[in-house]
């Protein structure tokens, strides 16, 4: 482990905490701002830069994290050609390093800092040749993600099991790069990952394209391994709801009668579960079953407890009028076509067709494919978190019944994630934060994980951020947002934060398990890149079209076709 002296450039004089000061040793000319080793020259106290502290116990990778120069004073000293005494000043240079890791004997490096040097230890720079032996671990399908920031000759790699396997966070402001660094990193998965799983949910189109309504899908993975799907032509039916989603769809809480409304619920819903799947001889048939029953029919016992009166018509019924309310909301939903994809089932009209619909959802269809792009974009905004709660229960509730789960893995990307699992506890997202925050909690033990990306990070669920194991945080200049995702950082890298508003477009800070150290990383450019790139706006201001077809524009309004 000998290294040249000329990479010597300071010693350890101060120690506090997790702290190494490093007093930097001057030149005859001042001090160096660089050294040259072998092909290469270094910076000496860039931030961000790493150095080598080595002692007789031990070497140590620690990370630059301040640079001062000061002027120091020193006693009265006398000068032989005046009688008076004179002070002396001499400026001196320092380092702040927070340790990273330490290096063991056999040229390993491990994270974290069992202990630290001692006063006098050695600081030397580090080739790239010595830092890409410590810095590349042998992992089997290592995903590289970019290049160093401080070092863009060597590569970033991640580890896939570790990045996927807890939960990972892509956080940035809005333009610093997140659909850039989402669709780079999952190019590498689907070319070197033959048999990975992804579904993804898009909700403006920015993965998946056609050049007009009758155009095949055009999108940014390669041929033959993702499958775009309109949302409505997935079709997720309503039976597939839950007890509790059907009550956050159909009823008002604030309404005096919820409390009725939602009891009835309870008991037409199990009853028309258990009737409409005699033949199937269920015997553990609950009222959250995944299986058919007749929206109508459930409409229709409303409707009759609304009306209902007795003795010949003489007294009303005991829910008489309770459900006036319901019965509204119903048909309003009802009879929007909006709705029709939801309420209005075609080709999931019958308890057979789950399976049918969990091979689309999961890439095992025809044809099979290892990515499903889920295209959001088309549907309802105030029904995105009711498709969004059964996305995430399809992927949890396959995978929990799935015997061979932990071979067949799940990743489900949320995309604009803080629209429908916010952090705050409003009542039409009840269901999709449940969802999502139960894959969050338990999901790791059934192969099924999550990837969220997000602009707002204080407006996200704090339970699904807490459980992420790997963070890739781009640039973030909102001074909550900085300090929320400085709380949710490890200990050791909270200190990182304070770059997040200096990052370049398209760079990331990755901090978590899948990093072996805390890393800025210029991410490699997507091919081709999705379609989330800014309008030209200087330019279309002078070169732009003169008319629009305006007619074709309110055709598709009306159609609902982007």
């Amino acid at each position: 482990m000998a290294m040249p002296e000329s990479s010597l450039i300071g010693r350890i004089t101060d120690i506090q905490g997790g702290c190494l000061v490093v007093t930097l040793f001057p030149a005859e000319e001042g001090f160096p701002s660089f050294v040259t080793l072998g092909q290469e020259t270094l910076p000496i106290g860039q931030l961000g830069s790493l150095v080598e502290v080595r002692d007789r116990a031990g070497h140590l990778l620690a990370e630059v994290s301040r640079s001062l120069e000061e002027t120091i004073e020193r006693r009265p000293v006398q000068d032989q050609a005046a009688p008076e005494k004179r002070r002396g000043t001499v400026r001196e240079r320092r380092l702040e390093l927070i340790a990273l890791g330490e290096i063991g004997k056999d040229g390993r490096l491990e994270p974290g800092v069992s202990r630290f040097p001692l006063i006098g230890a050695a600081v030397h720079l580090i080739a790239s040749s010595r830092l890409a032996a410590l810095l590349v671990r042998e992992r089997e399908g290592a995903l590289e993600l970019g290049r160093l920031s401080t070092r863009p000759t060597l590569k970033a790699c991640l580890d896939p099991s570790a990045l996927f396997g807890r939960h990972l966070a892509i956080l940035g402001q809005t333009g610093a790069g997140k659909s850039w660094t989402l669709t780079s990193l999952l190019q590498r998965v689907v070319t070197s990952m033959p048999r990975s799983h992804i579904v993804l949910l898009d909700l403006h189109g920015e993965y998946g394209w056609r050049a007009s309504p009758s155009a095949p899908y055009e999108g940014v993975f390669p041929d033959r391994t993702a499958r775009h799907i309109d949302a409505r032509e997935l079709e997720i039916p309503y039976w597939l709801l839950t007890y509790a989603e059907l009550v956050d769809l159909f009823i008002d809480r604030s309404d005096a009668n919820a409390t009725v409304q939602i009891a009835f619920l309870r008991e037409a819903l199990y009853s028309l579960r258990r009737q409409s799947n005699q033949h199937m001889g269920l015997e553990r048939l609950s009222v959250d079953s995944p299986v058919y029953f007749s929206i109508e029919e459930l409409y229709q016992k409303f409707k009759k407890a609304n009306e209902e009166k007795l003795e010949f018509g003489k007294v009303k019924g005991p829910l008489y009028g309770a459900f006036d309310d319901f019965l509204v909301r119903f048909q309003s939903m009802y009879n929007d076509a909006r709705y029709d994809f939801f309420l209005h089932p075609r080709k999931h009209s019958s308890s057979a067709s789950l399976e049918g619909l969990l091979r689309d959802f999961v890439g095992l269809g025809e044809p099979k494919r290892q990515v499903t792009v889920i295209d959001l974009s088309p549907i309802p905004v105030d029904l995105r978190p009711v498709v969004s709660a059964q996305i995430g229960r399809l992927a949890f509730e396959f995978n929990y019944w799935n015997p061979r789960r932990h071979e067949f893995p799940l990743l489900l990307v949320c995309e604009e994630a803080h629209q429908y699992i916010p952090r705050d506890a409003e009542t039409q997202y009840v269901g999709t934060r449940r969802a999502m925050e139960r894959i969050a909690k338990e999901g790791r033990k059934y192969g099924v994980t999550l990837c969220v990306v997000s602009q707002r990070p204080t407006e996200l669920s704090e339970t699904v951020l807490s459980q992420c194991g790997n963070y890739l945080c781009l640039r973030i200049s909102n001074a909550d947002d900085q300090e929320y995702v400085r709380r949710l950082l490890p200990e050791g890298a909270k200190n990182l934060a304070d770059m997040l508003a200096s990052l370049r477009r398209g760079e990331v800070l990755a901090v978590g398990d899948a990093a072996l150290l805390p890393s800025r990383i210029l991410v490699h450019p997507p091919n081709p890149a999705p379609a989330s790139h800014d309008a030209p706006l200087s330019r279309s201001w002078r070169e732009g079209p003169e008319d629009l077809d305006v007619a074709e524009i309110v055709n598709r309004w009306w159609r609902q076709m982007r």
